[in-house]
């Protein structure tokens, strides 16, 4: 039963690499067939939980609800999209975003959900040191407008360079990973080779030293969590 269980949420999870948009588009009413046996055999799982236990105690557990509610939001968005393509209307199943509840919920999966619980309680812990990142990711964005906005920059294919400061926000962000790097500050640095220390600060304080202490945040509260679970362990 866990086998056949983990099959078919594999099968189910894998439907949005061929379901428009997809990388591999099969036709809409093969994905229908297999996402309706998918679901018939979660019904038919949770059905049989249901009947060796009793009703109180399985309607007041969380997981059974989630599987539910997950059930019918993915029948009502198939049905939905269904009658849409019948009058040429595209339709974005939404409903994707419900399929890994199937994976965490069922009664197997203890160690997927002891997982979830422990990244759930830890994700608080570090929205401070998110949020003074963010600050300044924001601080340096304001900077970088005030020393090229005024200055009629350009980039290599001819647009204009750090006008606008959500594409500001955008181009450092990307900035930290250092993907865009050395090109994002290029125009600058052609302008005025002293610029480069704006951007070797971004770094500096950005890239080495709060995603340094970011890493260090997550791992600390994750392990704390993990030690005071129970079953947890911290090997």
């Amino acid at each position: 039963m866990r086998a056949a269980t983990y099959l078919f949420i594999f099968l189910n999870l894998s439907l949005a690499l061929f379901e428009e948009p997809a990388v591999y588009p099969l036709p809409f009413l093969a994905t229908s067939v297999l996402e309706v046996l998918c679901l018939l055999v979660f019904l038919g799982r949770l059905t049989h939980f249901a009947k060796v236990t009793l009703r109180r105690v399985f309607w007041k557990d969380t997981k059974n609800i989630c599987i539910v509610v997950a059930i019918l939001l993915s029948l009502t968005d198939l049905a939905v999209c269904g009658v849409l393509r019948l009058y040429d209307v595209r339709h974005m199943r939404w409903s994707r975003i419900v399929r890994p509840i199937f994976l965490v919920n069922f009664a197997e999966s203890r160690q997927i959900r002891r997982a979830f619980r422990n990244i759930r309680n830890t994700l608080p812990e570090i929205t401070y040191v998110f949020l003074l990142f963010m600050f300044s990711l924001l601080m340096f964005s304001l900077m970088a407008l005030k020393l090229f906005g005024e200055r009629s920059l350009q980039t290599a294919e001819g647009l204009p360079y750090f006008r606008n400061y959500l594409e500001i926000v955008f181009d450092l962000y990307v900035l930290v990973t250092t993907a865009n790097s050395p090109d994002v500050m290029m125009p600058a640095f052609d302008f005025s080779s002293w610029y480069a220390l704006f951007f070797i600060a971004f770094v500096i304080v950005n890239t080495y030293i709060f995603m340094s202490l970011f890493l260090a945040v997550v791992y600390n509260n994750y392990k704390k969590h993990l030690k005071v679970m129970p079953g947890g362990a911290c090997d």
